[in-house]
């Protein structure tokens, strides 16, 4: 994996140096196709883990991302990376190469199953299931919500063995087995907003990769002579790298790439997913239509209907998670972020807040004197993600606040409903 490479090189850019905090390990910053880690959350680094021992979680709503996958529209960049190698074989075989390129001399395959969930997918989730049955151990279920993707279901069933133990006596339902106008696991995109599109967050990748690939390009044209590189070869190497990762633990190609180049490279993930579903999409889309999430979250910590469980178990996608976090406002930049520039102080790093298996985790607790009233805390992949939202009504040791204050802070999105006037102006209903 060439690991001790990449790690040699980190010491010559001071930033990279000390962005990735070597102890960290590079391969966590591969945007939304990162390997599970717990995340470090903007602003977070002083806030406390454990909650004060005389509180109690009372209700806990889980948001979870399903596992490590094979690659979607990406294997095509690494089909025709395999080919421009293959017709160089014997332009490879001659050329000195450098160290971190050794392994070309024995040809570069790939096997990797596209959409489908990896065995390191698998154990990720299984590995959750069993840590957050240790963590809530008083808490229950005897059914699991999931989009009705096939990996959101394989996981959602991983997760489940890990938690309840073989033959559980548990429900796996999907949304579409249930009559909600619309699903806050699965709100966009879709008919219930025909305008989102994913188109914008594509061509903002497209305007970043005019930026860095180039450079890419021309130095590993320079180390291969011969060989003849594309931007689009680029691209599929460094998908390469993380789908590798996600598939088998260890990839060739990560070692080939220099810390500034995987830093440009994460930012492209980045500005992909703020323009598909988050701060980047115009006329306020995801806030709007992460709503549904934070409506539905409200409703059950606050038993507005009389019949809120204690544990809710869903699964879904990194979307679901943005379009909520979109909603609440949190990890939003100031300005926001541009397809032309990098943007190395940003708050929006989807390596922390939706790599692959993240889930967001939704407390309510009460204690018997530390806080007076029912109290709100988010855990986002390991790590508290203070709750800004709620201005000077945050707790700034714990980054939680008062159920109540959560509910008025979040004034926007308990004023908008499905299909009301504002919902079909920006959705085109």
């Amino acid at each position: 994996m060439r690991m001790q490479a990449i790690l040699t090189l980190l010491s010559s850019t001071p930033y990279v140096h000390d962005y990735f905090n070597i102890a960290q390990g590079v391969l966590n910053h591969l945007g939304s196709i990162s390997p599970y880690h717990r995340a470090r959350h903007y602003d977070a680094s002083q806030i406390e883990s454990e909650l004060p021992i005389d509180c109690t979680i009372d209700q806990v709503m889980l948001m979870h991302r399903h596992g490590s996958r094979g690659p979607i529209g990406e294997h095509k960049y690494i089909e025709q990376l395999i080919q421009t190698l293959y017709d160089a074989t014997d332009v490879i075989q001659e050329v000195e190469l450098p160290h971190e390129l050794e392994f070309l001399r024995a040809g570069y395959n790939s096997s990797l199953t596209p959409n489908n969930l990896t065995i390191l997918g698998r154990k990720e989730l299984f590995d959750h299931g069993v840590e957050f049955a240790l963590k809530y151990p008083h808490l229950t279920t005897d059914v699991i919500l999931s989009s009705d993707s096939g990996r959101v279901v394989e996981s959602a069933r991983w997760f489940s063995l890990g938690f309840f133990g073989l033959d559980p006596d548990v429900r796996i339902v999907t949304v579409n087995d249930k009559d909600d106008p619309v699903s806050w696991i699965t709100p966009a995109p879709g008919p219930a907003c025909p305008k989102f599109n994913y188109s914008f967050g594509k061509q903002a990748t497209l305007t970043w990769g005019k930026h860095y690939l180039p450079l890419i390009t021309d130095r590993l044209n320079t180390l291969l002579p011969g060989v003849g590189f594309t931007e689009d070869d680029i691209h599929g190497a460094l998908y390469a790298c993380a789908y590798d990762m996600a598939s088998y633990g260890a990839s060739p190609w990560c070692g080939v790439f220099q810390p500034d180049e995987l830093v440009n490279f994460e930012y492209e993930r980045d500005i992909l997913m703020d323009a598909s579903c988050a701060y980047m999409l115009p006329d306020n889309m995801a806030a709007l239509v992460g709503t549904v999430f934070v409506n539905k979250l409200i409703e059950r910590f606050t038993d507005s209907k009389g019949d809120s469980r204690p544990l809710y178990l869903e699964f879904g996608h990194d979307v679901t998670i943005l379009l909520a976090l979109s909603a609440l406002g949190l990890a939003k930049d100031d300005p926001p972020l541009s397809p032309d520039e990098i943007r190395f102080g940003r708050r929006f790093r989807t390596s922390e807040l939706t790599p692959f298996a993240a889930n967001m985790v939704w407390e309510k607790f009460t204690c018997t004197s530390s806080y007076d009233e029912p109290q709100i805390r988010l855990i986002l992949n390991d790590a508290t993600m203070p709750l800004t939202i709620c201005g000077q009504g945050m707790d700034p040791i714990y980054g939680t606040c008062s159920l109540d204050n959560f509910v008025k802070a979040n004034h926007y999105s308990t004023s908008i409903r499905f299909r009301d006037e504002t919902w079909n102006a920006t959705c085109g209903l």
